[in-house]
């Protein structure tokens, strides 16, 4: 379930400072930057406000002002420098990262100034910058058509009903624009017509990210419309918007002629039984589907077999995200039944759906079958020690050698037996680099004598740094133990346990 994350500057500020005037104007030949580099790679990787429709004048973008010519950049360009070297910031070839640099009124000023002596600008991030709200035109306003802008992400920045306006606007200058990203955005759902007219010339448009911007269920329609026009996309990202829910029930057909799209983030949508019926028809249709998150919609759960039957028709599906779903036994079953049927797949998060315990039976031949998965995540599952005698046993015939992440946590019913069967056979996956067997937060047990077992699986594995056991209570026995452990092995190995009795 892919969301856009704060990023820091700390590394930036120890770097020296490269010459602003140089890397923009000064003969050397640029590299190529970030967004040209990532072209032929896969890009995988809240509040119920709904605002009603601004009637305040938007400011318009001005189209008809000539570029700067190079003579008048002079003086500009050195109090741009001296400026980016206030906020310990750099241009870095085409791309002005400032993101989360706590910009003031006045820097917002300062950056739309900045932007007009930068043309061959490609990718802009002031993500994080709360002050960018409501000053939007001020910074983007000089973007003219035949802009070379191909990334625009402002996440999280306070962005008003009438900035939306104005990106609607906007958009139909930047012709190069491949990543969209206005995430945490809560007041934009009220102009997203405006936003939504203008993703219709964004025909280049390859990511776009709208995770929990205030939508509703009338927003899947604005959409839709928008749809048809964005034949590039591969990343579509409207999570977290929990008004959504109910509006895909009225056939979204457009979204079935994203034929590229390989990432769709539906996770805590509220998606409804009519919403699910709707997607059945969609989501088998998009066949190069690489990632697919509906976590976290209780609703789905009793209605969503006929969905998760029709999984089985995406090949290319490589990571699968179902976790809090209520499934329940007939629909977790038509799921186990699809899995088999997905090769690729490498990240599978089925957790806090408690109908896997007692039946993970149902995937055995999935997880036999499965050469590439790499992250198995069964947290709170109700999982009893049968189901961990199945994975033990699956992980001795040979099975899951590529398994890098795996979590059994929350799974209090699996009783000292049951342990010490899986970590008897631990050693086997030679790449794991995280466990997580952690209890709820409400209990907490001594370990067993299976913990011995456990410290003579993780010497084996070379990989290992993470070892999730919160809430256990290490007997003094088997405290010295530990401590020779760490004293014969990597020292980086870290034990997340509850401390020793």
């Amino acid at each position: 379930m892919s969301q856009t994350r704060k990023k820091t500057s700390s590394n930036e500020e120890t770097k020296p400072q490269t010459s602003f005037v140089n890397k923009f104007l000064r003969g050397s030949k640029l590299r190529s930057s970030k967004a040209e580099s990532r072209k032929e790679s896969n890009d995988l990787k809240t509040t119920d406000f709904q605002p009603s429709d601004a009637t305040q004048k938007t400011p318009t973008v001005d189209t008809a002002k000539p570029l700067t010519s190079e003579m008048e950049l002079g003086p500009r360009l050195e109090k741009n420098e001296q400026f980016l070297q206030k906020l310990g910031k750099k241009a870095v070839d085409k791309c002005l990262d400032l993101n989360n640099s706590r910009l003031s009124t006045a820097d917002v000023r300062e950056v739309g100034e900045a932007l007009k002596a930068i043309p061959e600008l490609e990718e802009l991030n002031l993500s994080w910058n709360c002050k960018v709200g409501g000053n939007l035109p001020l910074i983007l306003q000089n973007f003219q058509q035949g802009s070379k802008i191909q990334t625009l992400e402002l996440v999280d920045c306070a962005l008003t009903s009438e900035d939306g306006v104005f990106v609607g606007q906007l958009l139909p200058m930047l012709q190069s624009l491949e990543v969209l990203d206005l995430s945490i955005n809560r007041n934009i759902g009220g102009s997203l017509n405006s936003i939504a007219q203008g993703l219709k010339s964004t025909s280049n448009l390859k990511v776009l990210k709208l995770h929990s911007c205030g939508l509703s269920q009338k927003s899947v329609k604005v959409l839709d419309a928008a749809f048809k026009y964005l034949g590039e996309l591969r990343n579509l990202d409207l999570s977290c918007n929990k008004e959504l829910g109910g509006g895909f029930e009225d056939s979204p057909a457009q979204l079935a002629t994203l034929e590229h799209l390989e990432v769709l983030d539906l996770h805590r949508c509220s998606l409804t039984a009519g919403d699910v019926m709707s997607l059945t028809q969609v989501i088998p249709l998009l066949s190069n589907l690489q990632e697919l998150d509906l976590s976290t919609n209780n609703n789905m759960g009793s209605s969503s077999e006929n969905l998760l039957s029709r999984l089985r028709f995406l090949p290319s599906l490589k990571s699968l995200l179902i976790n809090n779903c209520a499934l329940e036994r007939e629909t977790f079953t038509a799921l186990a039944e699809a899995s088999i049927h997905l090769p690729a797949l490498e990240v599978f998060n089925l957790s806090w759906n408690k109908c896997v315990g007692g039946n993970l039976e149902l995937l055995l031949e999935t997880l036999k079958l499965s050469m590439s998965l790499q992250v198995l995540r069964l947290s709170s599952c109700s999982l009893v020690t049968e189901d961990v005698a199945l994975l033990a046993l699956i992980i001795q015939t040979g099975h899951l050698a590529r398994l890098r992440k795996l979590d059994l946590s929350y799974n209090d019913s699996i009783c000292d037996a049951g342990w010490a069967l899986i970590c008897q056979n631990l050693g086997l996956l030679k790449e794991l680099t995280e466990l997580d067997i952690s209890l709820r937060p409400s209990t907490s047990r001594d370990c067993g004598q299976w913990f011995r077992h456990l410290l003579c699986a993780v010497a084996k594995l070379p990989e290992i740094t993470e070892i999730g056991m919160k809430r256990w209570i290490i007997p003094a026995p088997l405290e010295e133990e530990l401590e020779c452990f760490g004293q014969d092995h990597r020292s980086n190995i870290h034990f997340n346990h509850n401390g020793f009795q």
